[in-house]
């Protein structure tokens, strides 16, 4: 291999409706709402460290905003890793209204064993928090 990743910068999402999925993901999971332009005009996309997810309404054209062929809400699985105890999260998320779909759970992450609580956002994505043991 000629090169190696460093890190992943941004991912896009493809939401049904991007005011109400950036609602959620700020008041959910702490994200900061931020705006840019691009060529298609202003996009929506929600940072928290050095990351970004863009929304990207699944009603664009998918040629000019260059996604998949057949973009769908919903068909995403993510994994944010967070220093703060499963129990924290998962009562975060009960104090929001927000069902849980399984957890805390033991789980294998990038790094080793992890602790995960699941929920689903808006569009059905599979949205899932995890700690790692303090070493």
């Amino acid at each position: 291999m000629s090169f190696q990743l460093d890190t992943l910068d941004h991912l896009v999402l493809n939401v049904a409706d991007v005011e109400l999925s950036a609602a959620w993901y700020a008041r959910v999971l702490g994200m900061r709402r931020t705006e840019f332009e691009s060529r298609t005009g202003t996009r929506v996309a929600m940072t928290y460290g050095n990351q970004k997810i863009n929304l990207r309404p699944v009603s664009a054209d998918t040629v000019a905003w260059f996604t998949s062929r057949e973009p769908v809400p919903g068909s995403a699985d993510l994994c944010f890793i967070t220093a703060a105890s499963p129990h924290d999260v998962k009562a975060h998320w009960l104090a929001e209204g927000v069902e849980i779909e399984a957890g805390p759970v033991e789980r294998d992450g990038a790094r080793g064993k992890m602790t995960s609580v699941y929920c689903r956002d808006p569009d059905g994505n599979l949205i899932e928090v995890a700690t790692y043991p303090l070493v």
